[in-house]
């Protein structure tokens, strides 16, 4: 959990400045149809206000709202004194500014920014309210998941003008997170062609997480027809050298299905898709959800206290109430969690041990149990909502372990892991079970590595910064996963190999040769899956893979 007092100053206000080489590159874009007005939501220090003023030959109307009074200031300064501009610099908040003058029917020829990246958490109650005035002004499911760029996006299609162009940096997950579903579903409806430039470079080091630059074309008529989207991945930022209006132009744009939900299917190439499509439909490919259930782990509300290394259980005497335990990478090297991983663990002092009082009054515990709780209760764990809304706020609810658990979060691909020492998982893993009589434990396990299901995992989890891939159940439950018979695998030496942290690519290609092989899948389409997994893989990772 992050907490707002944790955080920098930038960060909450959500304040990246706009590189002027990418400024000067959408600025030209959307000049180019000699727009007579321009609209900057959130100008900065005017990065591209400057733009605006010296990429034009014209005369235009700028408008501009910026809600720290002092780069307001700075971006009035960017066009004072030209006569050729017809300007005006707002100071205040631009969903407050933009509502009314949405619903009084104002608008603007273009649109150009790079609107503030604030989670929800961290918005003012204001903040909060209006960016739900927005959603439901244009009747879009909201979600208290949501960041601060994506209401500013709307509120910025809502004002502008028909056959209008809007360019704006925003972060890479428009592509693939569920608080944007209701922004793409959005896009789609108001927008007549959808261009994503995606560059493998950073644009803003200090945000921490990818950028792309986002140019759109609103529709001229209600009735007109959507293109719809592309995705362009440029290994370097050399493109910003380069002619803006030739790359929107020559766009290849998909339509249809694909743009159903995420986005993430766009950047597979014309034939990596065809056979996507196709093997996802094969009769012995199931969707994960069909044939297992998907359970988040346990809910403790104070994972420090619960999950505790054997020298706590020993100093506190908690023997009788330690359970064996894992959630995190450090824990799981390979697929099996047997005991032997877990009395390795213990031996280099991990956190092994789930603390399990049961809902039992402390006077009934031991003394040194109780020591434990008062020791828990001093540090004002009792008052987290969590624990306070419980009987007893140390007896932790829905303690069950399965006979398969997956983390939560992955780098290189996600895996299963066979709990065959019984252990508990936090919520940092789930709990996952075979529904069906035919499938065990081991093959799911087994058969879950594959580049198929990797490719699925990166088409459906959502990507953070350093590379992470992390997939919540619903999203799991959207896998798709070859079924395989269980006496064609040896789960022990996959196990090894995933400890002995071999060459992910080379791993996965080996396991598509037996388990995509046995699915069905000819080696043409089991080498078109492996490199889309390979080039997906490595946009998260902001890599550029070998052709």
């Amino acid at each position: 959990m992050n907490f707002r007092n944790s955080e920098s100053p930038t960060k909450l206000r959500g304040g990246y400045y706009t590189p002027k080489p990418v400024a000067s590159f959408l600025a030209k874009w959307v000049l180019k149809k000699r727009p007579c007005s321009v609209l900057e939501p959130s100008c900065g220090d005017g990065a591209f206000v400057r733009a605006v003023r010296f990429s034009r030959r014209y005369r235009l109307r700028l408008t501009g709202v910026e809600l720290l009074p002092e780069e307001a200031k700075k971006a009035r300064a960017v066009v004072e004194g030209d006569r050729t501009m017809e300007s005006e610099i707002i100071s205040g908040d631009f969903l407050e500014w933009a509502l009314p003058k949405i619903e009084s029917g104002t608008s603007f020829a273009a649109v150009i920014g790079n609107p503030p990246y604030i989670r929800y958490q961290y918005l003012e109650s204001q903040d909060k309210a209006l960016s739900e005035a927005v959603f439901a002004r244009y009747g879009l499911a909201f979600t208290k998941h949501t960041n601060a760029w994506v209401p500013f996006v709307i509120a910025s299609v809502g004002l502008l003008a028909a056959g209008g162009r809007l360019a704006m940096v925003i972060p890479s997950e428009i592509l693939h997170v569920l608080h944007a579903g209701s922004l793409r579903k959005f896009l789609l409806s108001e927008c007549q062609r959808i261009l994503i430039i995606d560059p493998s470079e950073l644009l803003f080091e200090a945000a921490l997480q990818g950028t792309v630059l986002l140019m759109l074309e609103k529709k001229s008529t209600p009735e007109q027809q959507s293109e719809g989207v592309c995705v362009l991945p440029m290994a370097d930022n050399g493109f910003l050298d380069r002619d803006p209006e030739s790359f929107f132009t020559n766009a290849a744009y998909v339509s249809g299905d694909v743009l159903n939900g995420k986005w993430m299917k766009v950047l597979l190439h014309p034939e990596e898709l065809r056979v996507f499509e196709k093997v996802c439909r094969m009769p012995t490919v199931r969707r994960f959800g069909d044939i297992a259930s998907v359970d988040v782990g346990i809910v403790t509300g104070a994972n420090k206290f619960f999950l505790v290394d054997d020298a706590t259980v020993s100093r506190y005497g908690l023997e009788e109430f330690s359970k064996p335990m894992f959630g995190r990478s450090e824990h799981c090297p390979g697929i099996v969690y047997d005991r032997d991983v877990q009395e390795a663990n213990r031996a280099r002092g991990l956190p092994t041990n789930f603390v399990m009082f049961g809902n039992v009054p402390v006077s009934a515990l031991p003394a040194s149990a109780r020591k434990y709780v008062r020791f828990g209760e001093k540090q004002g764990l009792d008052s987290r909502y969590k624990c306070r809304i419980r009987q007893s706020w140390y007896s932790v609810p829905s303690v069950y372990a399965t006979p398969v658990g997956m983390l939560k979060r992955s780098y290189n691909f996600p895996r299963l892991i066979l709990n065959s020492a019984g252990a508990y998982t936090t919520d940092t893993a789930y709990r996952i079970r075979a529904i069906e009589s035919s499938i065990s434990s081991e093959s799911l396990v087994y058969a879950f590595v594959n580049s198929l299901t990797a490719l699925t995992a990166e088409l459906e989890g959502r990507h953070y910064g350093g590379g992470v891939l992390e997939l919540v159940p619903s999203e799991i439950e959207k896998l798709a996963i070859p079924i395989i018979k269980s006496n064609g695998f040896d789960l022990v030496a996959l196990d090894q190999r995933v400890r002995a942290s071999e060459d992910p690519d080379s791993l996965l290609a080996a396991q598509d040769v037996k388990v995509l092989k046995a699915a069905g899948l000819t080696k043409k389409e089991r080498e078109t899956i492996h490199q889309a997994w390979r080039r997906i893989r490595s946009r998260r990772h902001r890599l550029v893979p070998e052709e």
